[in-house]
């Protein structure tokens, strides 16, 4: 093609569409990050498909990282949203996943990039998906859960919201059980100000409190370590709203198909006793809301899927 210097506009750019989502792979290609026209951003770090940064228009930080973090892909991420598969905890019990690091292998497992899908007619909208298979594992980690599967990992930043969504397929001949969650750290600017509302009169596993089976009486708040498996009494369709001293909506967490949340903050004890969470008093800045199914276990046959997703929809910190 000649160049033309002086070529006309409507040659450069195509009149009309509205300006589209920018998505850059950097850092050796080990991230992948995306800045909407409005000024959100989101950042993901392969090692785990772990969404590090989510930045609001104003470039506030919506998501608690901590500073200590391994981000070279030597370790597990503290903070952002690791993803849990496909065990929650440890299960020496479940022969499955009895050999398996806790929670799983997703979340300390390079992922692939496969692209990325924008509307023309919403420039205010992105989507960027990974995938995770079973070729993607190392032989320790196959020969520790030898079954065929397939995951896409979807994360879509849209002006207003994050949406994070899992197609967990079973892709062998014989059928396999799973947990899975979305760990998910919220940034708040003081935790104990802060209740978490619609969890009333729902039933929740006390893990700091010898797994003891228990209902919630009111807001939940946060005035010790906590660490909770709940079971919300009004489905995944209400939200979970983190709300400030005055009621105003923090965060807003809606659920599809995945039916529990686990609320966990480490507070000041548990958190001096974690070596790669820093600031020790970070906790005071966090709370995890972690839209999930660990409570039992999932069964997918061969062939089969299992979909889940959640919404985070964030108001004035």
């Amino acid at each position: 093609m000649v160049d033309r210097p002086n070529k006309p506009s409507a040659l450069v750019s195509t009149p009309g569409l509205p300006p589209q989502a920018q998505v850059t792979i950097s850092h050796n290609n080990s991230r992948v990050s995306a800045v909407l026209p409005t000024g959100d951003s989101i950042e993901v770090l392969l090692h785990g498909a772990t969404v590090i940064s989510w930045k609001d228009s104003s470039g506030e930080e919506r998501l608690w990282l901590s500073e200590a973090s391994a981000l070279d892909g030597s370790k597990a991420v503290r903070g952002g949203i690791p993803l849990v598969f496909p065990v929650f905890g440890t299960a020496p019990d479940h022969p499955a996943v009895g050999q398996l690091p806790q929670h799983g292998f997703a979340r300390i497992t390079r992922w692939e990039f496969l692209g990325k899908s924008t509307s023309e007619a919403a420039s205010d909208s992105v989507k960027l998906d990974f995938g995770l298979s079973s070729e993607n594992l190392d032989d320790k980690l196959r020969s520790q859960w030898n079954y065929k599967f397939g995951i896409i990992y979807s994360v879509t930043l849209e002006r207003n919201s994050l949406s994070t969504s899992l197609v967990i397929t079973n892709e062998g001949d014989e059928p396999f059980e799973f947990q899975t969650l979305m760990h998910t750290y919220l940034r708040v600017k003081d935790i104990t100000s802060l209740q978490i509302n619609n969890l009333e009169n729902s039933p929740y596993v006390d893990k700091v409190d010898n797994l003891t089976s228990k209902t919630q009486d009111g807001p939940v708040t946060i005035t010790s370590e906590t660490d909770r498996v709940y079971t919300p009494a009004g489905g995944p369709k209400v939200p979970i709203v983190v709300a400030d001293a005055s009621g105003q909506a923090v965060y807003s967490v809606v659920r599809d198909t995945l039916d529990d949340v686990v609320i966990w903050n480490p507070h000041e004890a548990k958190a001096n006793s974690i070596g790669d969470f820093a600031p020790k008093d970070g906790w005071r800045n966090m709370i995890c809301v972690e839209a999930g199914a660990v409570k039992g276990w999932q069964r997918l046959e061969a062939g089969d899927a299992f979909e889940g997703a959640q919404v985070i929809t964030p108001g004035p910190l």
